[in-house]
């Protein structure tokens, strides 16, 4: 019997073992960060003046109602903020898991779709895989998306949050690590306390940030409106008018339209296919282009009669000129910033994607009799490349001293859990073992084989051979559909002679490469090179 229960006992100790979960890997030589995100990637708590909080972004059940009714906004030019119409409702972030909650899955109660309000959630998982700890070492910035990316009380927040975590951290200083508009929160911050900037920041890494502006994505979101969800989704979200009655009061919005000083390859259009009828009473039809600025008058125009019904009011809400004077002193801040010497700056930005950089409306066939018929048509877009959003043209001008700027294959959210992102990032955070072998602006890794050399002598001759192969391993690329095993190999040769004072062949070398593409993006490569050298 006792035989028997110390068996019982052993499996029931085994059960037990296999079921607790493993504790994470904290690795405590890490220097914190802090992940700071863009528009609309933070949660948003509606707070009343009974101190009754509840969710208003983003939330399904009852998203476009809990919208309007308290995340709807007028701006006010005397303090530079964007104040809820309910006056009874302060807007506020969630500071749960030391600011990670925000920013982590934007609607917790999601179930199917869920990747679908993720936001920097991978990330944090990656983080916490590579030894990183929630409130050691990995912290979270969200903020009220609807303010100006200088707008004081936010900058008052992120000072006090780089004290936060440089405290926590024992001292040590902070890793920023920002996405898409975040990176111009960040630089504004950096541009108007460089001070505070340089004593709690060690590295900043932007990601898909629109430094230049995202001319065609903004463009089309002053006159008809944005989604941010696609698909099925969209039916259990906020509608794309009721976004549209919002962001027309954001200055985060006019902050992200084209930059005028920029020098873009191809400047951004606005094009409006229109028929006007002449003064003998023929109807004409043209194709009428505009530039960034000339465009403001189309706004202006189009959006005239735009109003909103609040709680049985009428609220006029025209394309804020006020607002764009805010923008563009916004835009002079972050022209004039610099990096602080101690400080090392890393630009990711996306590429492979058709970007909307040009807008045209309405056709030959059907143009437009009215420009205030512009938010009732759908735009045809003039694309360049980008991550879908940002064009790269956009996101690599930075304008700063940048240590390294990548670009990477992805999307403008997606690029979040891209897995060349998080090579690059965990090599940049000296997060596991250093690899000597990583190249992180071309995103392989070379490995060393074999390397031979042999000398030896032979009629007045120095002969010597070398053979070295390496292993480089990077994301397949197959655009053809081909098994990379089954590619020819690569050859290349090259025979170089040095000749001496008398004319006479001093050196001779014969050199042949040979690049093997295998399976699962590795590729094999050997050298092969012999030197012969004449005995002086």
């Amino acid at each position: 019997m006792v035989l028997l229960e110390g068996i019982v006992e052993s499996v029931e100790t085994w059960l037990h073992l296999i079921k607790k979960k493993p504790q994470p890997y904290v690795d405590p030589d890490l220097d914190p960060v802090l992940l700071v995100p863009g528009i609309a990637g933070s949660i948003l708590q509606a707070v009343d003046d009974d101190s009754k909080s509840e969710r208003v972004w983003v939330r399904i059940l009852g998203a476009d109602y809990k919208f309007r009714t308290k995340l709807w906004s007028r701006f006010d030019p005397t303090t530079g903020k964007t104040v809820s119409l309910d006056p009874s409702t302060h807007i506020l972030v969630p500071q749960d898991r030391y600011g990670l909650h925000a920013i982590d899955i934007l609607d917790p109660d999601v179930v199917i779709g869920r990747d679908c309000v993720y936001y920097f959630h991978d990330m944090i998982v990656e983080m916490i895989k590579w030894g990183f700890e929630e409130g050691k070492t990995l912290f979270g910035f969200g903020y009220d998306f609807r303010q100006s990316n200088r707008f004081q009380e936010t900058l008052d927040c992120l000072a006090a949050k780089l004290e936060l975590v440089f405290t926590a951290s024992g001292g040590k200083k902070i890793n920023v690590v920002s996405h898409s508009m975040g990176g111009l929160l960040v630089k504004c911050f950096m541009s108007l306390h460089s001070d505070i900037f340089e004593k709690y920041v060690k590295n900043w890494i932007a990601i898909a940030a629109p430094f230049q502006g995202a001319p065609g994505y903004i463009a089309s979101t002053l006159l008809n409106g944005m989604s941010f969800v696609e698909g099925w989704e969209q039916n259990f979200f906020i509608s794309k008018w009721s976004m549209h009655q919002l962001l027309i009061e954001c200055p985060s919005i006019y902050e992200l339209m084209a930059c005028p000083d920029f020098q873009w390859e191809h400047s951004p259009r606005l094009e409006i296919w229109r028929q006007t009828t002449e003064t003998d009473g023929n109807s004409n039809v043209r194709l009428e282009s505009y530039s960034a600025e000339d465009s403001i008058s189309i706004y202006t125009k189009a959006l005239s009669n735009n109003m909103v019904n609040y709680d049985g009011v009428d609220i006029p809400l025209p394309f804020n000129l006020e607002i764009l004077q805010w923008a563009k002193e916004t835009q002079k801040v972050l022209s004039s910033a610099k990096v602080p010497p101690t400080v090392k700056f890393y630009n990711i930005y996306g590429t492979n994607l058709e970007t909307p950089h040009s807008l045209c409306y309405g056709s030959e066939d059907m143009p437009l009799m009215d420009l205030e018929q512009l938010p009732f048509f759908e735009a045809k877009y003039i694309c360049v490349d980008g991550d879908g959003t940002v064009p790269m043209e956009s996101a690599k001008a930075d304008g700063l001293n940048a240590e390294a700027r990548v670009g990477v294959p992805g999307e403008h959210r997606g690029i979040l859990c891209d897995h060349h992102v998080f090579r690059l990032l965990k090599h940049w955070l000296r997060a596991g073992e250093p690899d000597p072998y990583y190249n992180p602006v071309n995103d392989y890794v070379i490995l060393p084989t074999l390397f031979e050399i042999e000398e030896q002598q032979e009629k007045g001759l120095q002969v010597t051979s070398v053979k070295e192969e390496w292993e480089i391993i990077a994301e397949e690329d197959d655009e053809n559909g081909t098994s990379s095993g089954n590619r020819k190999p690569l050859v290349s040769s090259i025979s170089v002679s040095n000749v001496g004072n008398g004319q006479l062949t001093q050196e001779e070398v014969h050199a042949t490469l040979i690049v093997r593409a295998q399976n699962e993006g590795r590729r094999h490569v050997e050298l092969n090179a012999v030197s012969v050298t004449a005995n002086a």
